[in-house]
């Protein structure tokens, strides 16, 4: 399999990405092309062979992942599967490309992988980055319903069959968003533990934007996603879980009218999925209801 990998910088972590690079071109097997796409900044130097976009705004995250994967052609048909790395994450071990490529051969159906992020000084993988609710053992793979931003391979039939990723998210989501469109296609997810990225941990509450854009794109998921029936039950689940982990008061008056606007602004085309994806996700042990 050809694989590419999409990288999106704000330009401010020069070296760390510099070290991302250079973990990609050592990985076995045929090289990978990479493009570092510039979200509304400068690319810093970069290796030579590695292609840049430069952006005059910042596109959010999944815009600046669709234009990287633009850059492999329409919905990246140049290649047969695309990493999407973290500018400050670093691939540790030599096989994980080659990994990925055998995992897409031996099974014609799996349409994303989601590597495990470890931090780099510990070797801890924080629980919300094992991408399913039973998340004590990050070290067992399994199928999964959802995946990691920045970590991750997606199949570019996938992105071909069901769309990019939904780039008015801006950021929060928009994983879970195009996980849930490709389970209802038919394709698959795996959590591969085996398949790593170092990256520093960090908390997601560091943006500033977080709880808004959680809560507002929390709405447009199930907008977007879920049958009539389960939007209200999936969304007063979630209100519920908030104010059970009793945020600050900054926070939660973040939350609440990212929750508000969610409902008041535009979620993109809807395209609920069918009851026999909900009885799916069930049975791999996360029903979208939570």
């Amino acid at each position: 399999m050809k694989l590419g990998a999409v990288v999106i910088t704000m330009g401010n972590r020069p070296d760390e990405l510099r070290a991302l690079l250079d973990s990609v071109a050592r990985q076995d097997g045929d090289r990978i092309e990479v493009v570092v796409v510039g979200n509304g900044a400068p690319v810093p130097d970069v290796p030579a062979g590695v292609r840049t976009v430069e952006l005059p705004e910042n596109l959010g995250i999944p815009g600046g992942r669709n234009v990287g994967i633009e850059a492999f052609g329409p919905s990246g048909a140049d290649v047969d599967a695309l990493l999407f790395l973290d500018d400050d994450g670093l691939l540790p071990l030599g096989d994980t490309a080659e990994l990925c490529r055998q995992a897409f051969e031996a099974d014609p159906g799996l349409g994303i992988i989601s590597f495990r992020i470890a931090d780099p000084d510990t070797g801890v993988t924080q629980r919300r980055h094992v991408p399913r609710l039973r998340a004590a053992d990050p070290m067992r793979s399994s199928r999964v319903t959802t995946f990691l931003g920045g970590a991750n391979a997606v199949r570019t039939k996938v992105i071909a069959e069901v769309g990019p990723l939904p780039g008015r998210f801006f950021y929060a989501h928009e994983e879970t968003d195009l996980a849930w469109r490709a389970l209802d296609a038919g394709w698959m997810i795996d959590y591969r533990a085996d398949m790593v990225l170092n990256h520093p941990t960090t908390a997601p509450s560091r943006h500033a934007v977080y709880h808004r854009m959680v809560a507002r794109n929390r709405v447009w998921l199930a907008r977007r996603n879920l049958p009539a029936p389960l939007v209200p039950v999936y969304l007063g689940v979630w209100l519920l879980l908030t104010l059970v982990r009793r945020p600050s008061g900054p926070a939660l008056k973040a939350w609440l009218g990212g929750f508000r606007e969610g409902w008041a602004t535009p979620c993109g085309t809807r395209r609920p999925m069918r009851w026999r994806t909900v009885w799916r996700l069930t049975r791999l042990g996360r029903p979208p209801v939570i």
